[in-house]
C-alpha cells in the first residue's frame, strides 16, 4: 500500500462471526455512596460473571452469551474469548451489544452488579477495534434500545486525562502509534501515576468492564447488502461533515477505456503526427517533466503525453513519462510505443535506471535500458552497481539482458568483478530471489573461468576467481576471531590481548598470506596479511575489530570488521554520499567530504573503511573546544582563532555539506559520538542507523549544528557561518 492510497473493507463483505474478548473488571465493588444496610449485603467473596446481548436496531438478535464465573479479585479478569451466532455482515449502523455484570454468591438470588451499553460502529459509520473502557451503571442491565439508558461511553463533561490516555493506548496497541521502547515505559509509568490521580479524585465509585474488540488488517466501513447499497446520505440541517462512502472508487469507467482505445488506435496514429502544443499545452508538458520519478501521472496528464508523443520524440527528458502512460496489456497500444522508443532521442545513463525498475515489466523497454547502459564508462557504472544488482529482482528471467550485460562488464574489469560478487552473495540469503540470484552467481563463475588472455588457455580466469572466493574465506575466519573474541568476560584489553594471542597462534596463517587476497573494499590494493600488533577492538556492544593489514607494495592499511549489525543501509547512504560527491565537484563544488568505503559482506557482517579521527564528544573531552583541537595540527598565529585558514575552510566547507546532505536523506539519531574530526579539520558522519525521517528519539533537529561548531566558525554572525 502506497502512502497514497486509503484501504479499507465492507462490513458487507466480512462473512465472520462477531468475537470479542471480555477482559477485566475495574473498580470497587461496594459503592462507597450506598447505605450501611446495602453494604452488609456485600459479599468480599463474590461470583461474578458477564452476559452479554447483541441488539440490532433496538431488537435482541440470537441468545445472549455468558462468560464462566470468576471469584472477585482486584481487578476481576475472565479474559474469556465470546463468539456471537450473528456475523459482522448481519449488523446495521445501530449494531449494539448490551454487557450486564451478575453477582451470584448469593443463595437463590442473581444480583446486576452493572450494566452498558457498547455501539459497534462510531459516528463515522467505522467499526469499532480494539480495547474498550465501559462505564458500568451499577445496579441495572444493560439496555439494548437505539437510545440506550445504560450508554458505556463516558460523557464528555466527565472525560479527564485518563480517558484521552486510554484513546492512544487503544491505538498504540493496534500499532498506529510508533513504537519506541525507552519512551513507552517513561509514558506507562506516567499513566499509572494519572490513573492513581483520577481514581482518588472520582473516590472509587465508577465500576469500569475492560472489552476487547477483534480486529482488522484495514478499517471496516458500515455498507448494507442489496438495496441499501445506493441509499442517500441522511442532509443533517445543521452545518457539519457528512462522510459518505462511494462504491464507484477504484472502479474502471467502461465509457473512459473506450474513449482512450479509440483515441490510442492505430488510425489515430496518423492525425496525431502533425499535431502541436499551445503554449499552455506546452508549460503543462514542461511541468510534467519536472516530475521527480515517484510521482504519479494523473489521467489527464498520461492523455496529454500521449497526444503529442510525436512532437516530444526530440525530447529525451520525456521518454520516461510518456512510457508511463502506455497501457502494456493492449498488443497494439504496446506496439507503437516501443516503435517510438526505438526511434526517441536517446536518453541520460541516470534515466535508464527509472525504466529498470518495478513499474516496467515489458521485456522490450528493460533490454533498451541495458542498451542505454552499455555507454557508461566502468567508472560510472560503479556508481549505480549495486541499484543495478537489486535491479535484477524485477526481472523476468532469471537469464535476463540485464544479468548477461553485468556480467560481461565484470568480468573486463577486476574490480567490478568483485564488487558483483560481493554484491550478489549479499542476495543469496534471501529466500524469496535466492533461487534466481544463485542461477547469476554461477553464469558469473563459468564466464569468469572462461577468461583467457590472448587466445591461451593458462587459467588466468580460474586464478581470478579463486582470488575472490579467498576473500570469502578471509570474512569467514574473522567471524571465528570474533566469536572466540566476544566469549572471553573482563575488560576490553583482555579481548584485545585475545585477539592478538589468536592471531599470533592459532590462526598465524593470517598474518602471511599464502598469496596476496584483494581487498574486498578496494580490490586495486592486494593485502598480504594482518600485523597482530597493530590490531585492536573497539569499545562497543558488537567488539567489532580494527584490523592492520600489510600491503603488497609495503604499506599498510586499516579496516573495521563488523559482525551482527546490517551494514547495507549504511553502504546505501554512503554510496549515495559518493554519488553526491561527484556531482558537486563536477560543478567546481568541493566540500571536503569523506565517503569513506563500505562493503556488507553478509546481512549481519561487513568492512568498513577506517579513516583516522575522533569523535567530536572526544574532541571536546580532551580539548575543550574544535578550536583547541585544530590548532594543535594547524596552529597559525597569524590565521584566524589561531588555525591555518585553509584548515578552518576545510572545517566550514564539510560541516556545511553535511549538515545539507543529512538534512536531504532524513538521517536520524545524531549525536557526538557519530560525527567525528579529523585531523586536517574535515567533518564528517557515521552509523546510518535511521534514514529518511526515522528517528529514536522524539522531536530531532532537521539539522546536527551544535553550538561548539558554530562556535569553531566564530559565531552566528560571521561570514564562516553564513
Amino acid at each position: 500500500m502506497t502512502g497514497n492510497e486509503f484501504r479499507f473493507f465492507l462490513s458487507c463483505d466480512i462473512n465472520l462471526p462477531v468475537t470479542f474478548r471480555v477482559e477485566a473488571l475495574e473498580g470497587d465493588l461496594q459503592d462507597p455512596s450506598n447505605s450501611v444496610e446495602d453494604s452488609k449485603n456485600w459479599s468480599p467473596t463474590s461470583e461474578l460473571y458477564v452476559e452479554c446481548a447483541l441488539y440490532i436496531d433496538g431488537v435482541l438478535f440470537g441468545l445472549t452469551t455468558r462468560t464462566r464465573l470468576a471469584a472477585i479479585e482486584k481487578p476481576c479478569r475472565w479474559n474469556e474469548l465470546v463468539t456471537l451466532s450473528a456475523k459482522y455482515r448481519d449488523l446495521t449502523a445501530n449494531a449494539q451489544l448490551a454487557l450486564t455484570v451478575w453477582d451470584v454468591s448469593r443463595p437463590r438470588q442473581e444480583v446486576a452488579v452493572g450494566g452498558a451499553t457498547l455501539r459497534l460502529f462510531n459516528s463515522k459509520k467505522q467499526l469499532k477495534t480494539g480495547k474498550q473502557k465501559l462505564r458500568l451503571w451499577r445496579g441495572c442491565v444493560g439496555d439494548g434500545a437505539i437510545a440506550t439508558s445504560t450508554p458505556g461511553k463516558v460523557p464528555k463533561t466527565e472525560r479527564g486525562e485518563l480517558e484521552r490516555l486510554e484513546k492512544l493506548l487503544n491505538k498504540y496497541e493496534r500499532g498506529q502509534l510508533e513504537h519506541i521502547p525507552w519512551l513507552d515505559k517513561l509514558t506507562m509509568k506516567a499513566m499509572e501515576l494519572v490513573k492513581e490521580e483520577e481514581s482518588k479524585r472520582s473516590g472509587g465509585t465508577h465500576l469500569h468492564l475492560i472489552v476487547d474488540l477483534r480486529t482488522f488488517e484495514h478499517p471496516v466501513a458500515f455498507q448494507e447488502l442489496g438495496a441499501h447499497l445506493l441509499m442517500q446520505s441522511p442532509i443533517s440541517p445543521c452545518n457539519e461533515l457528512v462522510v459518505v462512502w462511494d462504491p464507484e472508487v477504484g472502479r474502471q469507467n467502461p465509457c473512459e477505456n473506450k474513449q482512450l482505445k479509440l483515441a490510442r488506435s492505430v488510425t489515430r496514429g496518423m492525425i496525431d503526427r502533425d499535431m502541436k502544443p499551445s503554449a499552455n499545452e506546452r508549460k503543462e508538458i514542461q511541468k510534467i517533466l519536472k516530475y521527480p520519478p515517484t510521482r504519479n501521472l494523473s489521467g489527464e496528464e498520461r492523455q496529454l503525453l500521449w497526444k503529442f508523443r510525436f512532437s516530444l520524440m526530440s525530447e529525451r527528458r520525456a521518454l520516461t513519462k510518456f512510457l508511463r502512460c502506455v497501457d502494456w496489456s493492449d498488443a497494439q497500444e504496446a506496439k507503437q510505443a516501443v516503435d517510438l522508443m526505438r526511434r526517441w532521442a536517446k536518453i541520460d545513463i541516470a534515466d535508464a535506471l527509472e525504466l529498470l525498475s518495478p513499474l516496467f515489466e515489458s521485456e522490450e523497454v528493460r533490454a533498451y535500458a541495458v542498451t542505454v547502459l552499455e555507454r557508461a564508462e566502468d567508472e560510472e557504472l560503479h556508481c549505480y552497481l549495486l541499484q543495478l544488482v537489486q535491479a535484477l529482482r524485477f526481472e523476468r528471467s532469471d537469464k535476463s539482458r540485464l544479468a548477461f550485460f553485468l556480467v560481461l562488464r565484470a568480468v573486463q574489469n577486476f574490480d567490478l568483478a568483485s564488487f558483483l560478487r560481493w554484491y550478489i552473495t549479499v542476495e543469496l540469503s534471501d529466500p524469496s530471489y535466492a533461487k534466481r540470484f544463485y542461477s547469476i552467481y554461477e553464469i558469473f563463475e563459468d564466464s569468469m573461468m572462461k577468461i583467457t588472455v590472448n587466445g591461451r588457455e593458462d587459467c588466468v580466469g580460474e586464478k581470478m576467481w579463486q582470488s575472490l572466493v579467498r576473500q570469502t574465506e578471509l570474512t569467514a575466519q574473522l567471524c571465528t576471531i570474533m566469536r572466540d573474541v566476544k566469549n572471553v568476560r573482563g575488560s576490553t584489553q583482555k579481548k584485545i590481548d585475545k585477539l592478538r594471542q589468536l592471531l599470533s597462534g592459532l590462526l598465524s596463517e593470517l598474518t602471511y598470506f599464502d598469496e596476496p587476497i584483494p581487498l574486498p573494499l578496494d580490490p586495486t590494493i592486494l593485502i598480504t596479511g594482518i600485523i597482530p600488533g597493530e590490531s585492536s577492538i573497539f569499545k562497543s556492544a558488537l567488539h567489532p575489530l580494527r584490523l592492520t593489514f600489510r600491503t603488497g607494495g609495503g604499506a599498510k592499511c586499516k579496516v573495521i570488521f563488523k559482525k551482527g549489525d546490517d551494514l547495507r543501509q549504511d553502504q546505501l547512504v554512503v554510496q549515495l554520499v559518493s554519488l553526491m560527491d561527484r556531482l558537486l565537484k563536477s560543478v567546481n563544488l568541493d566540500l571536503h567530504l569523506t565517503p569513506y568505503r563500505v562493503l556488507a559482506t553478509a546481512q549481519d557482517e561487513g568492512l568498513v573503511e577506517f579513516i583516522p579521527s575522533k569523535s567530536l564528544a572526544q574532541v571536546l573531552s580532551e580539548h575543550k573546544t574544535i578550536v583547541g583541537y585544530l590548532q594543535q595540527f594547524h596552529p597559525d598565529e597569524a590565521g584566524p582563532f589561531g588555525i591555518s585558514a585553509t584548515c578552518l575552510e576545510t572545517f566550514v566547507k564539510s560541516c556545511a555539506g553535511y549538515c545539507v546532505i543529512m538534512y536531504i536523506l532524513g538521517v536520524g539519531d545524531r549525536h557526538l559520538d557519530n560525527l567525528l574530526l579529523r585531523d586536517d579539520g574535515r567533518l564528517f558522519h557515521v552509523d546510518f542507523g535511521f534514514i529518511l525521517g526515522r528517528d529514536p528519539k522524539p522531536f530531532p533537529p532537521p539539522m546536527k549544528l551544535c553550538k561548539e561548531m558554530v562556535e569553531a566558525m566564530g559565531g552566528a554572525e560571521r561570514r564562516k557561518y553564513t
